[in-house]
Protein backbone atom coordinates (compact mmCIF):
# COMPACT_ATOMS: atom_id res chain seq x y z
CA UNK A 1 0.00 0.00 0.00
CA UNK A 2 1.23 2.95 -0.69
CA UNK A 3 1.34 5.36 2.86
CA UNK A 4 1.90 9.22 4.00
CA UNK A 5 5.10 9.38 5.20
CA UNK A 6 5.36 12.95 4.22
CA UNK A 7 4.04 15.34 6.09
CA UNK A 8 0.64 15.59 7.16
CA UNK A 9 -0.50 19.17 8.14
CA UNK A 10 -4.04 20.25 8.73
CA UNK A 11 -5.36 24.06 9.68
CA UNK A 12 -9.19 24.56 10.42
CA UNK A 13 -10.33 27.94 11.34
CA UNK A 14 -8.41 28.89 14.39
CA UNK A 15 -8.00 25.61 15.57
CA UNK A 16 -4.62 24.90 14.03
CA UNK A 17 -3.23 20.83 14.93
CA UNK A 18 0.36 20.19 13.01
CA UNK A 19 1.53 17.11 12.13
CA UNK A 20 5.02 17.56 11.00
CA UNK A 21 6.37 13.89 10.19
CA UNK A 22 9.95 15.63 9.13
CA UNK A 23 9.47 17.59 12.51
CA UNK A 24 13.38 18.70 12.72
CA UNK A 25 13.07 21.00 9.66
CA UNK A 26 11.72 24.37 10.76
CA UNK A 27 8.95 26.14 9.48
CA UNK A 28 11.78 28.73 8.13
CA UNK A 29 13.29 26.21 5.82
CA UNK A 30 12.50 25.91 2.37
CA UNK A 31 11.87 22.73 0.54
CA UNK A 32 13.77 22.69 -3.08
CA UNK A 33 12.82 20.34 -5.83
CA UNK A 34 14.83 17.47 -5.20
CA UNK A 35 13.24 17.46 -1.73
CA UNK A 36 9.99 18.16 -2.87
CA UNK A 37 10.14 14.87 -5.25
CA UNK A 38 11.52 12.79 -2.13
CA UNK A 39 8.37 13.80 0.15
CA UNK A 40 5.55 13.11 -2.57
CA UNK A 41 7.67 9.90 -3.64
CA UNK A 42 7.80 8.89 -0.24
CA UNK A 43 3.92 9.57 0.51
CA UNK A 44 3.13 7.02 -2.78
CA UNK A 45 5.67 3.89 -2.48
CA UNK A 46 4.67 1.80 0.42
CA UNK A 47 4.46 -2.04 1.68
CA UNK A 48 2.11 -2.48 -1.66
CA UNK A 49 5.03 -2.80 -4.03
CA UNK A 50 6.59 -5.85 -2.00
CA UNK A 51 3.55 -7.73 -2.78
CA UNK A 52 2.65 -6.45 -6.31
CA UNK A 53 4.21 -8.93 -8.12
CA UNK A 54 2.04 -11.44 -7.35
CA UNK A 55 -1.33 -9.04 -7.20
CA UNK A 56 -0.86 -8.17 -11.14
CA UNK A 57 0.24 -11.69 -11.64
CA UNK A 58 -3.17 -13.07 -10.61
CA UNK A 59 -5.26 -10.86 -12.69
CA UNK A 60 -3.51 -10.51 -15.95
CA UNK A 61 -1.49 -11.18 -18.37
CA UNK A 62 1.33 -9.43 -19.66
CA UNK A 63 -0.21 -8.04 -22.27
CA UNK A 64 -3.02 -6.74 -19.56
CA UNK A 65 -0.34 -5.34 -17.41
CA UNK A 66 1.49 -2.72 -19.97
CA UNK A 67 -2.19 -1.52 -21.13
CA UNK A 68 -3.29 -1.55 -17.09
CA UNK A 69 -0.39 0.77 -15.54
CA UNK A 70 -0.82 3.03 -19.05
CA UNK A 71 -4.28 3.83 -17.99
CA UNK A 72 -3.04 4.33 -14.62
CA UNK A 73 -0.38 6.85 -15.08
CA UNK A 74 -2.24 9.22 -16.69
CA UNK A 75 -5.14 9.27 -14.88
CA UNK A 76 -2.71 9.59 -11.37
CA UNK A 77 -1.16 12.73 -13.28
CA UNK A 78 -4.71 14.17 -14.01
CA UNK A 79 -5.58 13.26 -10.26
CA UNK A 80 -2.31 14.84 -8.96
CA UNK A 81 -2.36 18.19 -11.14
CA UNK A 82 -6.08 18.33 -9.96
CA UNK A 83 -5.20 18.58 -6.75
CA UNK A 84 -2.76 20.92 -6.71
CA UNK A 85 -4.56 23.34 -8.68
CA UNK A 86 -7.28 23.09 -6.08
CA UNK A 87 -4.59 23.98 -3.77
CA UNK A 88 -3.82 26.98 -5.36
CA UNK A 89 -6.78 28.29 -6.38
CA UNK A 90 -8.53 27.12 -3.42
CA UNK A 91 -5.99 27.85 -0.58
CA UNK A 92 -8.98 28.81 1.64
CA UNK A 93 -9.89 24.99 1.39
CA UNK A 94 -7.11 23.58 3.63
CA UNK A 95 -8.40 21.04 5.73
CA UNK A 96 -8.53 17.97 3.64
CA UNK A 97 -9.37 16.74 0.30
CA UNK A 98 -13.31 16.14 1.83
CA UNK A 99 -13.41 20.04 1.99
CA UNK A 100 -13.89 19.92 -1.60
CA UNK A 101 -16.72 17.82 -1.89
CA UNK A 102 -18.47 19.90 0.65
CA UNK A 103 -17.57 23.23 -0.58
CA UNK A 104 -18.86 22.03 -4.11
CA UNK A 105 -21.74 19.79 -3.53
CA UNK A 106 -22.97 20.40 -0.17
CA UNK A 107 -23.04 18.64 3.30
CA UNK A 108 -24.02 15.55 2.33
CA UNK A 109 -21.45 14.60 -0.33
CA UNK A 110 -18.72 16.08 1.80
CA UNK A 111 -19.58 13.70 4.48
CA UNK A 112 -19.63 11.25 2.25
CA UNK A 113 -16.53 11.83 0.94
CA UNK A 114 -15.15 12.28 4.48
CA UNK A 115 -16.38 8.91 5.56
CA UNK A 116 -14.76 6.81 2.70
CA UNK A 117 -11.36 8.57 3.15
CA UNK A 118 -11.51 7.30 7.20
CA UNK A 119 -13.19 3.59 6.32
CA UNK A 120 -9.93 3.57 3.58
CA UNK A 121 -7.55 5.08 6.09
CA UNK A 122 -8.68 2.07 8.46
CA UNK A 123 -8.56 -0.55 6.07
CA UNK A 124 -5.14 0.57 5.12
CA UNK A 125 -3.71 0.68 8.97
CA UNK A 126 -5.09 -2.88 9.10
CA UNK A 127 -3.00 -3.96 6.14
CA UNK A 128 0.12 -2.51 6.86
CA UNK A 129 -0.19 -4.61 10.72
CA UNK A 130 -1.51 -7.81 8.32
CA UNK A 131 1.28 -7.76 6.07
CA UNK A 132 3.84 -7.10 8.74
CA UNK A 133 3.11 -10.56 10.93
CA UNK A 134 2.56 -12.52 6.96
CA UNK A 135 6.28 -11.05 6.23
CA UNK A 136 6.71 -12.59 10.03
CA UNK A 137 5.58 -15.91 8.74
CA UNK A 138 8.49 -16.24 6.43
CA UNK A 139 10.65 -16.70 9.38
CA UNK A 140 8.48 -18.58 12.04
CA UNK A 141 6.32 -20.80 10.05
CA UNK A 142 7.17 -24.40 8.42
CA UNK A 143 5.16 -26.71 6.14
CA UNK A 144 3.93 -28.46 9.53
CA UNK A 145 3.87 -25.49 11.58
CA UNK A 146 1.68 -22.57 11.08
CA UNK A 147 2.35 -19.46 13.09
CA UNK A 148 1.29 -16.14 11.52
CA UNK A 149 0.22 -17.69 8.27
CA UNK A 150 -1.17 -14.52 6.22
CA UNK A 151 -1.32 -12.42 9.09
CA UNK A 152 -4.65 -13.89 9.79
CA UNK A 153 -4.30 -16.58 12.59
CA UNK A 154 -4.59 -16.38 16.21
CA UNK A 155 -0.93 -15.77 16.73
CA UNK A 156 -0.78 -13.02 14.39
CA UNK A 157 -4.00 -11.39 15.61
CA UNK A 158 -2.66 -10.84 19.12
CA UNK A 159 0.94 -9.54 17.71
CA UNK A 160 -0.86 -7.18 15.69
CA UNK A 161 -3.15 -5.92 18.71
CA UNK A 162 -0.05 -5.62 21.00
CA UNK A 163 1.69 -3.45 17.84
CA UNK A 164 -1.61 -1.31 17.60
CA UNK A 165 -1.97 -0.05 20.82
CA UNK A 166 1.33 0.26 21.65
CA UNK A 167 1.39 2.80 18.63
CA UNK A 168 -1.95 4.41 19.96
CA UNK A 169 -0.14 4.78 23.57
CA UNK A 170 2.43 6.49 21.59
CA UNK A 171 0.15 9.07 19.10
CA UNK A 172 -1.47 9.44 22.76
CA UNK A 173 1.41 10.88 23.84
CA UNK A 174 2.11 13.05 21.55
CA UNK A 175 5.34 11.39 19.99
CA UNK A 176 5.29 11.88 16.18
CA UNK A 177 8.40 10.47 13.62
CA UNK A 178 11.01 12.33 13.45
CA UNK A 179 12.86 13.05 10.21
CA UNK A 180 15.67 10.48 10.76
CA UNK A 181 13.38 8.02 10.93
CA UNK A 182 11.36 8.36 8.15
CA UNK A 183 14.33 8.70 5.91
CA UNK A 184 15.70 5.32 7.57
CA UNK A 185 12.24 3.58 6.44
CA UNK A 186 12.23 5.50 2.76
CA UNK A 187 15.70 3.67 2.38
CA UNK A 188 14.38 0.52 3.76
CA UNK A 189 11.83 0.61 0.39
CA UNK A 190 14.25 2.04 -1.84
CA UNK A 191 17.23 0.15 -1.50
CA UNK A 192 15.73 -3.08 -1.34
CA UNK A 193 13.50 -2.21 -4.50
CA UNK A 194 16.62 -0.83 -6.34
CA UNK A 195 18.81 -4.23 -5.85
CA UNK A 196 15.66 -6.47 -6.80
CA UNK A 197 14.76 -4.51 -10.20
CA UNK A 198 18.57 -4.44 -10.90
CA UNK A 199 19.07 -8.42 -10.31
CA UNK A 200 15.37 -9.25 -12.14
CA UNK A 201 16.92 -7.45 -14.88
CA UNK A 202 20.08 -9.06 -15.16
CA UNK A 203 18.49 -12.74 -14.55
CA UNK A 204 15.25 -11.61 -17.00
CA UNK A 205 13.90 -14.51 -19.75
CA UNK A 206 12.20 -13.53 -22.32
CA UNK A 207 10.73 -16.47 -23.43
CA UNK A 208 8.88 -16.70 -19.63
CA UNK A 209 8.37 -13.13 -20.12
CA UNK A 210 6.04 -14.34 -23.58
CA UNK A 211 4.69 -17.17 -22.07
CA UNK A 212 0.85 -17.05 -22.30
CA UNK A 213 1.47 -13.14 -23.32
CA UNK A 214 -2.14 -12.40 -23.34
CA UNK A 215 -3.59 -14.60 -21.32
CA UNK A 216 -5.34 -16.92 -23.08
CA UNK A 217 -4.88 -19.83 -20.24
CA UNK A 218 -6.59 -17.56 -17.92
CA UNK A 219 -9.65 -18.11 -20.06
CA UNK A 220 -10.38 -13.99 -19.35
CA UNK A 221 -10.57 -11.04 -22.26
CA UNK A 222 -7.79 -8.94 -22.28
CA UNK A 223 -10.00 -6.10 -21.54
CA UNK A 224 -11.42 -7.56 -18.65
CA UNK A 225 -8.10 -8.71 -17.68
CA UNK A 226 -7.28 -4.80 -17.72
CA UNK A 227 -9.80 -4.04 -15.26
CA UNK A 228 -9.18 -5.97 -13.26
CA UNK A 229 -5.82 -4.16 -12.44
CA UNK A 230 -7.34 -1.18 -11.66
CA UNK A 231 -7.70 -1.12 -7.78
CA UNK A 232 -4.61 -3.13 -7.64
CA UNK A 233 -2.88 -0.10 -9.48
CA UNK A 234 -4.63 2.45 -7.54
CA UNK A 235 -3.72 1.02 -4.25
CA UNK A 236 0.11 1.59 -4.77
CA UNK A 237 -1.04 5.44 -5.69
CA UNK A 238 -2.74 6.29 -2.40
CA UNK A 239 -0.94 8.50 -0.74
CA UNK A 240 -0.73 11.02 -4.11
CA UNK A 241 -2.93 13.53 -2.45
CA UNK A 242 0.25 14.25 -0.30
CA UNK A 243 1.42 16.80 -2.42
CA UNK A 244 -0.96 19.10 -1.73
CA UNK A 245 0.16 19.67 1.40
CA UNK A 246 3.88 20.34 0.87
CA UNK A 247 3.28 23.52 -1.49
CA UNK A 248 3.42 25.95 1.51
CA UNK A 249 7.31 24.54 1.99
CA UNK A 250 8.35 25.05 -1.39
CA UNK A 251 11.13 27.87 -1.99
CA UNK A 252 9.68 27.92 -5.44
CA UNK A 253 5.72 27.62 -5.83
CA UNK A 254 6.26 26.10 -9.90
CA UNK A 255 8.57 22.76 -7.73
CA UNK A 256 5.51 21.88 -6.58
CA UNK A 257 3.96 20.83 -9.91
CA UNK A 258 7.27 19.63 -11.59
CA UNK A 259 7.85 17.74 -8.18
CA UNK A 260 4.53 15.77 -8.49
CA UNK A 261 4.98 14.87 -11.81
CA UNK A 262 8.43 13.06 -11.17
CA UNK A 263 7.16 11.54 -8.21
CA UNK A 264 4.41 10.06 -9.83
CA UNK A 265 7.05 9.03 -12.79
CA UNK A 266 9.34 7.70 -10.79
CA UNK A 267 6.71 5.37 -9.06
CA UNK A 268 5.26 4.66 -11.95
CA UNK A 269 8.38 3.17 -13.29
CA UNK A 270 9.31 1.45 -10.12
CA UNK A 271 6.14 -0.34 -10.16
CA UNK A 272 5.82 -1.50 -14.14
CA UNK A 273 9.96 -2.32 -13.48
CA UNK A 274 8.60 -4.78 -10.77
CA UNK A 275 5.60 -6.18 -12.24
CA UNK A 276 7.16 -6.66 -15.82
CA UNK A 277 10.38 -8.28 -14.40
CA UNK A 278 8.75 -10.45 -11.95
CA UNK A 279 6.87 -12.07 -15.50
CA UNK A 280 10.40 -12.95 -16.86
CA UNK A 281 11.70 -14.61 -13.84
CA UNK A 282 8.67 -17.11 -13.49
CA UNK A 283 5.76 -18.01 -15.34
CA UNK A 284 2.30 -15.86 -14.77
CA UNK A 285 0.67 -18.68 -13.25
CA UNK A 286 3.56 -19.37 -10.74
CA UNK A 287 3.75 -16.08 -9.62
CA UNK A 288 0.41 -15.90 -8.87
CA UNK A 289 0.38 -18.74 -6.85
CA UNK A 290 2.78 -17.21 -4.45
CA UNK A 291 2.55 -15.94 -0.83
CA UNK A 292 2.78 -12.64 0.03
CA UNK A 293 5.35 -10.42 0.20
CA UNK A 294 5.54 -11.93 -3.07
CA UNK A 295 8.92 -10.37 -4.11
CA UNK A 296 10.65 -12.26 -0.80
CA UNK A 297 10.21 -15.28 -2.96
CA UNK A 298 11.72 -14.46 -5.96
CA UNK A 299 14.77 -12.50 -4.32
CA UNK A 300 15.12 -15.95 -2.66
CA UNK A 301 15.72 -17.09 -6.52
CA UNK A 302 18.45 -14.13 -7.13
CA UNK A 303 20.50 -14.26 -4.34
CA UNK A 304 19.94 -17.10 -2.10
CA UNK A 305 18.43 -17.03 1.11
CA UNK A 306 20.08 -13.63 1.96
CA UNK A 307 17.47 -12.26 -0.51
CA UNK A 308 14.61 -13.30 1.32
CA UNK A 309 15.97 -11.49 4.13
CA UNK A 310 16.85 -8.19 2.54
CA UNK A 311 13.19 -7.91 1.26
CA UNK A 312 11.37 -8.47 4.44
CA UNK A 313 13.74 -6.50 6.58
CA UNK A 314 12.91 -3.40 4.13
CA UNK A 315 9.55 -3.93 4.31
CA UNK A 316 9.16 -4.48 7.92
CA UNK A 317 11.05 -1.32 8.29
CA UNK A 318 9.30 0.52 5.78
CA UNK A 319 5.66 -0.50 7.62
CA UNK A 320 6.94 0.21 10.93
CA UNK A 321 8.12 3.80 10.16
CA UNK A 322 5.15 5.32 8.35
CA UNK A 323 2.58 3.30 10.40
CA UNK A 324 2.75 5.80 12.93
CA UNK A 325 2.02 8.32 10.31
CA UNK A 326 -0.99 6.36 8.97
CA UNK A 327 -2.51 6.04 12.88
CA UNK A 328 -2.04 10.07 13.04
CA UNK A 329 -3.94 10.39 9.57
CA UNK A 330 -6.74 7.88 10.31
CA UNK A 331 -7.68 9.75 13.38
CA UNK A 332 -7.18 12.96 11.88
CA UNK A 333 -9.76 12.63 9.23
CA UNK A 334 -12.77 12.27 11.55
CA UNK A 335 -11.20 14.98 13.71
CA UNK A 336 -10.83 17.47 11.35
CA UNK A 337 -14.41 16.57 9.99
CA UNK A 338 -16.00 16.74 13.29
CA UNK A 339 -14.56 20.33 13.67
CA UNK A 340 -16.79 21.53 10.35
CA UNK A 341 -19.42 19.76 11.78
CA UNK A 342 -19.50 16.95 9.36
CA UNK A 343 -19.19 14.42 11.72
CA UNK A 344 -20.08 13.72 15.39
CA UNK A 345 -18.96 16.12 18.19
CA UNK A 346 -17.34 12.90 20.07
CA UNK A 347 -14.84 12.97 17.06
CA UNK A 348 -13.28 17.01 18.80
CA UNK A 349 -11.50 16.05 22.19
CA UNK A 350 -8.04 16.52 22.63
CA UNK A 351 -5.68 15.71 25.07
CA UNK A 352 -3.27 17.82 26.85
CA UNK A 353 -0.43 17.19 24.23
CA UNK A 354 -3.03 18.43 21.20
CA UNK A 355 -3.78 14.55 20.13
CA UNK A 356 -7.03 13.83 18.77
CA UNK A 357 -8.12 11.65 21.78
CA UNK A 358 -11.68 10.48 21.67
CA UNK A 359 -11.07 9.87 16.85
CA UNK A 360 -7.85 8.00 18.16
CA UNK A 361 -10.07 5.50 20.40
CA UNK A 362 -12.25 5.00 17.60
CA UNK A 363 -10.23 4.78 15.13
CA UNK A 364 -7.99 2.13 16.82
CA UNK A 365 -11.37 0.21 18.03
CA UNK A 366 -12.08 0.19 14.29
CA UNK A 367 -8.99 -1.15 13.30
CA UNK A 368 -9.36 -3.84 16.59
CA UNK A 369 -12.28 -4.87 15.48
CA UNK A 370 -11.56 -5.23 11.59
CA UNK A 371 -8.41 -7.43 12.70
CA UNK A 372 -10.54 -9.57 14.86
CA UNK A 373 -12.73 -9.97 11.21
CA UNK A 374 -9.99 -10.95 9.32
CA UNK A 375 -9.18 -13.60 11.77
CA UNK A 376 -12.79 -14.89 11.87
CA UNK A 377 -13.00 -15.15 8.29
CA UNK A 378 -9.78 -16.09 6.87
CA UNK A 379 -9.42 -13.04 4.77
CA UNK A 380 -5.73 -11.75 3.65
CA UNK A 381 -3.56 -8.74 2.58
CA UNK A 382 -5.21 -8.99 -0.86
CA UNK A 383 -8.89 -8.41 0.33
CA UNK A 384 -8.02 -5.87 1.99
CA UNK A 385 -5.90 -4.03 -1.06
CA UNK A 386 -9.41 -4.43 -2.66
CA UNK A 387 -11.67 -2.86 -0.12
CA UNK A 388 -9.87 0.18 0.96
CA UNK A 389 -8.94 0.77 -2.53
CA UNK A 390 -13.05 1.14 -3.59
CA UNK A 391 -14.00 3.14 -0.26
CA UNK A 392 -11.28 5.74 -1.78
CA UNK A 393 -12.90 6.11 -5.50
CA UNK A 394 -15.91 8.13 -4.40
CA UNK A 395 -13.14 11.23 -2.20
CA UNK A 396 -10.67 11.11 -5.62
CA UNK A 397 -13.72 11.30 -7.91
CA UNK A 398 -14.98 14.53 -6.12
CA UNK A 399 -11.83 16.04 -6.65
CA UNK A 400 -11.92 16.00 -9.95
CA UNK A 401 -15.53 17.00 -10.08
CA UNK A 402 -15.24 19.91 -7.94
CA UNK A 403 -12.49 21.00 -10.21
CA UNK A 404 -14.96 21.01 -13.12
CA UNK A 405 -17.10 23.33 -11.18
CA UNK A 406 -13.96 25.75 -10.06
CA UNK A 407 -13.10 25.86 -14.07
CA UNK A 408 -16.39 26.13 -15.16
CA UNK A 409 -16.65 29.25 -12.97
CA UNK A 410 -13.49 30.72 -14.22
CA UNK A 411 -14.06 29.83 -17.97
CA UNK A 412 -11.07 28.49 -18.18
CA UNK A 413 -10.40 25.71 -21.04
CA UNK A 414 -7.01 24.15 -19.74
CA UNK A 415 -8.32 23.53 -16.35
CA UNK A 416 -11.53 22.12 -17.33
CA UNK A 417 -9.64 19.43 -19.39
CA UNK A 418 -7.35 18.15 -16.73
CA UNK A 419 -10.74 18.66 -14.45
CA UNK A 420 -12.12 15.97 -17.16
CA UNK A 421 -9.33 13.74 -17.10
CA UNK A 422 -9.65 13.36 -13.87
CA UNK A 423 -13.40 12.58 -13.60
CA UNK A 424 -13.03 10.31 -16.43
CA UNK A 425 -10.42 8.66 -14.75
CA UNK A 426 -12.81 8.38 -11.48
CA UNK A 427 -15.59 7.32 -13.84
CA UNK A 428 -13.33 4.55 -15.24
CA UNK A 429 -12.05 3.58 -11.82
CA UNK A 430 -15.81 3.09 -10.50
CA UNK A 431 -16.72 0.43 -13.55
CA UNK A 432 -13.47 -1.33 -13.67
CA UNK A 433 -14.25 -1.98 -9.85
CA UNK A 434 -17.18 -4.10 -10.90
CA UNK A 435 -20.34 -5.08 -9.19
CA UNK A 436 -19.70 -6.95 -6.31
CA UNK A 437 -17.01 -4.37 -5.22
CA UNK A 438 -19.52 -1.06 -6.00
CA UNK A 439 -22.20 -3.28 -3.88
CA UNK A 440 -20.38 -3.56 -1.40
CA UNK A 441 -19.13 -0.32 -0.89
CA UNK A 442 -22.83 1.00 -0.86
CA UNK A 443 -23.30 -1.69 1.76
CA UNK A 444 -20.36 0.22 3.79
CA UNK A 445 -21.68 3.87 2.71
CA UNK A 446 -25.01 3.10 4.15
CA UNK A 447 -24.24 2.98 8.20
CA UNK A 448 -22.50 6.37 7.62
CA UNK A 449 -25.40 7.97 6.84
CA UNK A 450 -26.72 7.41 10.52
CA UNK A 451 -23.25 8.68 11.84
CA UNK A 452 -24.05 12.05 9.11
CA UNK A 453 -28.02 12.36 10.86
CA UNK A 454 -26.35 11.90 13.94
CA UNK A 455 -24.30 15.00 13.53
CA UNK A 456 -26.36 16.99 12.29
CA UNK A 457 -28.67 16.67 15.35
CA UNK A 458 -26.24 17.42 17.47
CA UNK A 459 -25.08 20.82 15.25
CA UNK A 460 -27.85 23.42 15.98
CA UNK A 461 -26.96 26.07 13.93
CA UNK A 462 -27.49 23.63 10.73
CA UNK A 463 -28.67 24.57 7.49
CA UNK A 464 -31.56 22.69 6.10
CA UNK A 465 -30.65 19.47 3.96
CA UNK A 466 -31.93 20.34 0.50
CA UNK A 467 -34.90 18.35 -1.06
CA UNK A 468 -32.07 16.66 -3.63
CA UNK A 469 -29.69 15.55 -0.40
CA UNK A 470 -33.49 13.80 1.41
CA UNK A 471 -33.72 12.10 -1.93
CA UNK A 472 -30.17 10.58 -1.81
CA UNK A 473 -30.20 9.47 1.75
CA UNK A 474 -33.49 7.61 0.95
CA UNK A 475 -32.16 6.05 -2.26
CA UNK A 476 -28.61 5.27 -0.56
CA UNK A 477 -30.38 3.37 2.10
CA UNK A 478 -32.77 1.41 0.10
CA UNK A 479 -29.57 0.74 -2.55
CA UNK A 480 -27.87 -0.55 0.78
CA UNK A 481 -30.73 -2.99 1.80
CA UNK A 482 -30.75 -4.33 -1.84
CA UNK A 483 -27.14 -4.58 -1.95
CA UNK A 484 -26.63 -6.27 1.21
CA UNK A 485 -29.24 -9.04 -0.29
CA UNK A 486 -27.12 -9.49 -3.48
CA UNK A 487 -24.06 -9.70 -1.63
CA UNK A 488 -25.82 -13.09 1.29
CA UNK A 489 -27.34 -14.18 -2.34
Amino acid sequence: MSNMCSIFRTSVLANRVDYLIFRNVSLEKKLGLTSLTALVLSSMVGAGVFSLPQNMAQVGSPTALMIGWGITGIGILFLAISLLLLSRLRPDLDSGIFTYAKEGFGELVGFCSAWGYWFCAIIANVSYLVIVFAALSFFTDTEHSVIFGDGNTWQALIGESILLWFVHCLVLRGVQTAASVNQLATMAKLLPLGIFIVLAAIAFKMDVFTFDFTGIEMGVPVWQQVKDTMLITLWVFIGVEGAVVVSARAKKRKDIGIATVLAVISALSVYILVTLLSLGLVTRPELAAMRNPSMANLMVDLMGPVGQIVIIAGLIISVCGAYLSWTIMAAEVPFIASLHNSFPKEFKKQNSKKAPESSLWITNGMVQLSLVLIWLSGSNYNTLLSLASEMILVPYFLVGAFLVKVAFERTSRALLLIAFGACIYGLWLIYASGLMNLLLSVVLYAPGLLVFLYARQQNKERTPLRTVEKSSIVILFLTAIISGWLLMH
